[in-house]
């Protein structure tokens, strides 16, 4: 666009003006106007996107109004009073009349056939951050097969930063980063494994614990970061447990790190932003473990997880995201895009076991990551109902929560506390000698003496403290063990089905996310409690966080093998040879696990693959959200070309539709392939038409439908397609559900 068409724009601009009530500064909020992709040809300045805003909402902007520009798509952020933001949403059609203007401006008509329609006014909501052993666990061994390329792979991670003094991060051995890499290092210095390194808030607000740097003081980025790409290290342990060898599933892969995740959370512009950067310096893969706070439907384009990850997809990039940490409740995953990798978290065949023995003798067995031994024989054992502080009752104090306890009353004694903190923020509990929660949940790190029992065990343990009147207990340290009932989904990993496109099935795959030992930031309390003195360089913690960087280096060994495959193609690899979960230790079947457990192996040689493309049409078929869309639009929908197949129904109601997909041949040149559905409830007549595909050449498409007719009784009822050549097994999950 020339300077004087740029000037003839902003001249339009500036005159479309509307009335604006006054408002106070402090009422003003951050929103994030996100208008889809940049118009062909048209380069946009940070000076257009003011002059936007300026005829928007018609009044002089004060200096910090226009807070951030993104490159990689068309938005910005802005501080705006709420009607404000509301006017922003109403005057989209003035903002496309504009761009139309300035197209005949430019003589550049064709520009408007790269205008997206979709628009949004988003606010900055705040969200929540949601490996030794592991890789053993999934069949990936150190002396894998790996490829020259996986050093030039790039790992986008968006999290709290990265320590970058870790033996993860060395970068001994590495070369210069690769050519194609366009990143630079913000206030961090970087070396040849951690490339890039950058900082996003855009508010501007930092809490006094805050480095303003890229560098982790919380220690969750780092371990992220270690899991999907971290160096081998030997002899890695948190205090003692979990002694093995650290590494990331591609320990020769670079990183690059956006921190966008603070003391107080990550804000949603931040995000955005770091989408943005890494989109622009030429990452591979986005790992994202972080996650909505709360439990909320948005539609695609109001969600800026989806929005990040579309434009990321639109220049070849995957994300994997975790699913979050809200379960075991169906409906409660929130990143449900099918363009996001959602991951799951299961369990590994390692658990951590904690003892309680009672001043009867009796012993309980439970669960924490507790490094403390006791430095007594027995302690005095109170009831946290009976102990509440000042301003506090029974009722609040049962649970154990901070400051809840009155300190001359449990000092130096174990409390026995109902239910389970989800959080171990209870701090040093009053003076507490330790805690017992009666319920297990997971095995977390406190800052004093914990076990986690159940709430059978917990009656018994209250049985016997009203039988004596001296009770006493002792909880010993932590111990490692073996769970041969392993992998199953852990209760917190959050569940489908999909709550804004009920026929997409969420999540997408399960990977481990249990008990993961990985870096930490020594100058994060592995409590992360103020006051606490315990450091270690690893930590063992657990969350669909630790799941996601699984899923992130497994895509990005998957591209190492296969440079050129798009992010569906990557993805179908990973889902169509997942190993298949055991549905009876997995009520929520594949609402929990997705296509099954991860298996990076397999991975690399799927055999077929689902590839698949999402244009700002398919976006708005998918959403709904267009006013033009017929019901014929849902199914368009059934025959996007994912790798798994979901129906949502009325219960007992007759059902006939047909699902259409196309598969690549990624791997014998000629080769047949036979399709096979497993068991299926006999009230379902299920058929692959054709069911059986020959293919001639590597690359070579060929299509198929599945249909499905009849009704089911139960709420969920799935099966699986496999195309089987018998050398390779591409396996899809099926599922009909009642919503």
């Amino acid at each position: 666009m020339n300077s004087l068409g740029l000037s003839r724009l902003l001249q339009i601009l500036t005159c479309v003006l509307l009335l604006t009530p006054s408002f106070s500064i402090d009422d003003r909020k951050i929103y994030i106007v996100y208008m889809g992709e940049y118009p062909k040809g048209m380069e946009l300045t940070e000076s257009l996107h003011t002059s936007m805003v300026q005829s928007a909402i018609s009044r002089k902007l004060a200096p910090d109004t226009l807070v951030h520009s993104y490159r990689s798509f068309n938005g910005f952020v802005v501080r705006l009073t709420k009607e404000e933001s509301e006017r922003m949403k109403g005057n989209f059609n003035m903002i496309v009349n504009l761009y139309i203007m300035m197209c005949t401006f430019c003589e550049n008509l064709e520009c408007l056939a790269g205008m997206d329609d979709v628009v949004s006014v988003i606010p900055n909501r705040v969200h929540s951050i949601q490996t030794s052993s592991s890789w053993d666990f999934l069949g990936f061994p150190e002396n894998v097969q790996r490829t020259t390329e996986e050093s030039n792979t790039i790992v986008g991670v968006l999290d709290t930063g990265i320590w970058p003094n870790s033996s993860s991060f060395s970068d001994e051995g590495f070369g210069p980063p690769p050519q194609k890499w366009k990143g630079t290092c913000l206030n961090f210095t970087c070396n040849n494994k951690i490339i890039g390194a950058k900082y996003f808030r855009l508010g501007g607000v930092f809490a006094q614990e805050d480095l303003i740097s890229p560098t982790d003081t919380t220690g969750h980025g780092s371990h992220c970061a270690s899991t999907a790409a971290g160096n081998h290290v030997s002899n890695a342990n948190l205090l003692g447990l979990g002694l093995g060898t650290a590494r990331g599933g591609v320990p020769s892969a670079r990183i690059a790190v956006y921190k966008v995740c603070w003391t107080n959370g990550c804000e949603t512009a931040d995000i955005l932003a770091g989408f943005d950067a890494a989109i622009m310096d030429g990452v591979d893969i986005i790992s994202l473990s972080v996650g909505s706070a709360q439990v909320i439907r948005m539609e695609y384009f109001e969600d800026v997880f989806a929005v990040g990850a579309f434009h990321a997809m639109k220049r070849g990039i995957l994300t994997s995201q975790a699913a979050g940490n809200s379960g075991p409740n169906l409906y409660t995953l929130s990143n449900l895009a099918p363009w996001i990798t959602s991951v799951a978290a299961s369990t590994i065949d390692r658990k951590f076991l904690t003892n309680l023995q009672l001043g009867n003798g009796r012993i309980f067995q439970g669960i924490s990551v507790n490094t403390f031994n006791p430095t007594q024989k027995s302690y005095p054992l109170i009831y946290a109902g009976d102990a509440p502080a000042a301003g506090f009752n029974s009722s609040t104090s049962r649970f154990c929560d901070e400051n809840s306890l009155d300190g001359a009353l449990v000092r130096g004694k174990i409390v026995l506390c109902d239910g389970y903190t989800s959080s171990p923020y209870v701090g040093f509990a009053s003076g507490a000698a330790g805690l017992i929660f009666t319920d297990t949940f997971v095995a977390e790190v406190f800052a004093l003496p914990v076990i986690s029992i159940t709430a059978s065990d917990g009656d018994s343990v209250f049985s016997y403290m009203k039988s004596t009147s001296n009770p006493a207990a002792t909880i010993f340290k932590t111990y490692e063990a073996k769970d041969s009932s392993a992998p199953y989904i852990a209760s917190f990993s959050s569940r489908g089905p999909n709550k804004v496109t009920p026929n997409i099935l969420k999540p997408d795959i399960a990977a481990p996310g249990v008990d993961i030992l990985a870096a930490w930031s020594p100058i994060s309390p592995i409590s992360g409690v103020k006051g606490e003195r315990r450091i270690s360089n690893f930590k063992i913690t657990s969350g669909t966080s630790m799941a996601c960087p699984h899923v992130t280096a497994a895509a990005a060994y998957v591209k190492s093998f296969h440079p050129n495959w798009s992010p569906a193609a990557i993805k179908s690899a990973l889902m169509t040879t997942a190993t298949p979960m055991n549905p009876a230790l997995d009520v929520d079947a594949e609402f929990a696990y997705g296509a099954g457990q991860l298996n990076p192996l397999k991975a690399a040689n799927p055999g077929l693959v689902y590839d698949a493309g999402y244009s700002s049409s398919a976006l708005r078929i998918i959403t709904g959200d267009n006013s033009t869309c017929t019901s014929a639009n849902e199914g368009s929908v059934l025959n996007l070309n994912l790798p798994s197949f979901a129906l949502s129904t009325p219960r007992s109601s007759y059902n006939n539709v047909t699902f259409g997909r196309t598969v690549t041949n990624v791997g014998s040149a000629t080769s047949t392939y036979k399709a096979t559905i497993t068991a299926h409830p006999s009230s379902l007549n299920v058929e692959v038409l054709p069911n059986v595909l020959a293919f001639s050449s590597l690359g070579q498409r060929l299509s198929f439908t599945l249909k499905i007719e009849g009704s089911i009784n139960a709420d969920l009822v799935s099966f699986s397609l496999i195309w089987d050549d018998g050398t390779f097994k591409a396996r899809s999950p099926i599922v009909v559900y009642v919503p």
